[in-house]
């Protein structure tokens, strides 16, 4: 099936990636190439294609974008080595260039204008097409530069001029965050106006969609009105640029909210997209729910996903096997997608819908006594409601979980999760253990394994594979969105964030958050709260984490902790389920205020020397 977003291009001759640097780029000599390549359709298409290929690989949780994932307090992953690590324990300044997207994103920009600027004299296309196209790359060009601003705050604009027509290093700042949200913002009108509504063709999936624009526009707007973006007073008379104007915004603006209420509603309100549920057969209501969450991932294309980019590749691959537990499941694996025992807390309980955990002292759980959680004591012969296997001996902190927990956690002790390839297989990871602990960076350490891209019809033993549609953009998302703005904005509507809210909830049969939790009504503090929880789990693993407790200027109060565990370093079972801070390796993770955002690197330093640095770098 060709989707652009899966193309992989050898090149097309006219990458102009061998100059020294991103701004080193002459046009004029490259006229007659491009000619040629924008006089044909195949051509033209192939380089949209590529510049496809410069959208952020949010899937690959080691090594590029979607290592927000193990740089977060949501992951615990086993291995100790490698840049994700040293991130995380902030071990790194401007002359690292790990995780760095700087120079990769204007080289896609520059990408996208140079197509704008040529498409339109490929006329084996109808100028309709031509048209859209032209859109498409609009669209993206302006979404590589919301992923500099997120990652960096406020940068330098372009605009529609190519970088070798007008640019001198030495005369480049970065332009203000209002700037910066103002061009953006227009650069998703402008694109929407010629995109399709939506993708009606199965060859079509993948492409950006006026509905990709909005849901885009959605997330942009919310980081707009949060704290980081909006007035914080972190960087009140900080960071002049060379114009003399302030990058960052020195007052709040309260409307921001409302923006975001509305840029979220607008793609709710086109009426094309679904919560997804499970239609298969289930054995009951409550697998049901788990399936409805489970299958957002393994049912491709579904009507829940806005915008996605297809994985097959290595990619994939690679995190499927990381999955398998080590040992215990012939053909390998290596258990490296370890979970914070901090996410394992968040899940609500099923029957009473309240989050376990309240608070943590020293990392520590504070349990909410109305919530029924245990922390302590088995249960003999209790069966997962999924995977019911078999009856094993279950702590009872995994039992009575929200839907979602069973659908994304892997518990020591339960059984692996594909039956059919072989004989059922306890999973326990203390020393001696089916999947035992160990030194070694394979074996996991934290206790929990993340289950939840791993689909459990497909053979992973054998080093079978499936494709999944990767989600840039789920209905979920944008509904969480809108709860959160209806919550803040000035003219503040509980009804409707309450109603969004339980939109999520009742998709894995939890209740009405105001039945879980009457004392919220009313209560924008609570209820802000509540939001945040929800969020963390309804998106776990899906790189929102990461950005969210930025945005929300937290990080310092959530990331600023030890790294507890499942003490697997015991030689039983039961031992193994006490709480440890000495098992995981890699340490505590480090948050300081300058890890708001990333530095400018020291090469851009180089390049541009008068660019206005991040605050404390």
């Amino acid at each position: 099936m060709y989707k652009y977003i899966n193309l992989s291009i050898a090149v097309v001759s006219l990458l102009f990636l061998n100059a020294c640097n991103y701004l080193d780029v002459n046009l004029d000599n490259n006229q007659l190439t491009l000619e040629k390549v924008f006089s044909k359709r195949a051509t033209t298409e192939r380089y949209l294609a590529q510049v496809y290929s410069y959208l952020p690989n949010e899937i690959d949780i080691l090594n590029s974008e979607g290592s927000v994932v193990s740089r977060s307090d949501e992951a615990l992953l086993s291995y100790t080595y490698g840049n994700w690590n040293k991130n995380r324990q902030g071990a790194w300044g401007v002359s690292d260039t790990v995780y760095h997207v700087w120079a990769r994103r204007y080289q896609g920009i520059h990408q996208a204008t140079i197509f704008m600027e040529n498409v339109h004299r490929c006329e084996e296309l109808s100028q309709d097409k031509r048209i859209e196209l032209k859109a498409e790359a609009r669209f993206l060009r302006a979404y590589f530069y919301f992923t500099l601003f997120r990652q960096y705050g406020p940068v330098f604009i372009w605009g529609d001029k190519t970088p070798d027509t007008f640019i001198k290093p030495e005369d480049i700042d970065r332009h203000t965050v209002k700037e910066n949200l103002d061009f953006i913002f227009s650069e998703y009108a402008k694109a929407a106006q010629d995109l399709p509504l939506k993708v009606t063709a199965d060859a079509e999936y993948g492409h950006v969609t006026k509905a990709s624009v909005l849901a885009a526009k959605s997330e942009l707007a919310l980081y707009a009105a949060r704290p980081l973006f909006n007035g914080c007073d972190l960087y009140k008379g900080q960071m002049k640029n060379r114009y003399g104007n302030y990058l960052f915004p020195q007052e709040s603006d309260p409307n921001k909210w409302e923006e975001a209420a509305q840029a979220a509603k607008d793609v709710i309100d086109l009426g094309l997209f679904s919560l997804y549920e499970y239609k298969g057969d289930a054995a009951n209501t409550f697998v049901r729910n788990i399936k409805s969450y489970m299958n957002i991932y393994f049912e491709k294309w579904n009507d829940e996903i806005i915008w996605a980019k297809w994985e097959n590749s290595g990619a994939y691959g690679g995190y499927y096997q990381r999955t398998l537990p080590k040992g215990a499941i012939k053909g390998g694996g290596n258990s490296g997608t370890g979970v914070s025992l901090k996410l394992v807390d968040s899940y609500p309980m099923a029957e009473s819908g309240r989050f376990p955990i309240i608070g943590y002292n020293n990392a520590i759980p504070i349990i909410d006594p109305k919530s029924g959680y245990q922390a302590d004591g088995f249960t003999s012969n209790w069966m997962h409601p999924l995977d019911n296997f078999g009856p094993i001996k279950a702590h009872n902190s995994v039992i009575g979980r929200d839907a979602r927990f069973y659908a994304s956690i892997l518990a020591n002790g339960m059984y692996w999760i594909e039956k059919n390839f072989q004989p059922a297989t306890k999973i326990t990871f203390f020393q001696g253990g089916t999947s035992s602990y160990s030194t070694v960076n394979e074996c996991l350490k934290s206790g929990f394994l993340w289950r939840r891209f791993t689909d459990p019809t497909v053979n992973g033993a054998e080093y079978k594979y499936v494709g999944i549609a990767w989600p840039y953009y789920r209905l979920a998302e944008i509904y969480l969105n809108y709860a959160e703005a209806c919550n803040e904005k000035p003219s503040r509507d509980e009804s409707e964030a309450l109603k969004y809210l339980n939109k999520i909830r009742t998709r894995v049969g939890l209740n009405k958050i105001e039945e879980a939790y009457p004392e919220a009504l009313g209560n924008k503090e609570l209820l802000r709260d509540l939001i945040r929880k929800e969020r963390m789990v309804e998106l776990a693993f899906e790189g929102h984490r990461f950005y969210d407790v930025r945005t929300w200027m937290i990080a310092e109060k959530e990331f600023n902790q030890p790294a507890h565990t499942l003490n697997l370093r015991a030689n039983n079972y039961e031992d193994s389920w006490k709480r440890v801070d000495n098992i995981f390796d890699a340490g505590k993770l480090v948050f300081e205020k300058k890890h708001y955002f990333f530095p400018i690197n020291h090469k851009q330093l180089g390049e541009m020397k008068n660019i206005t640095q991040n605050y404390g770098w």
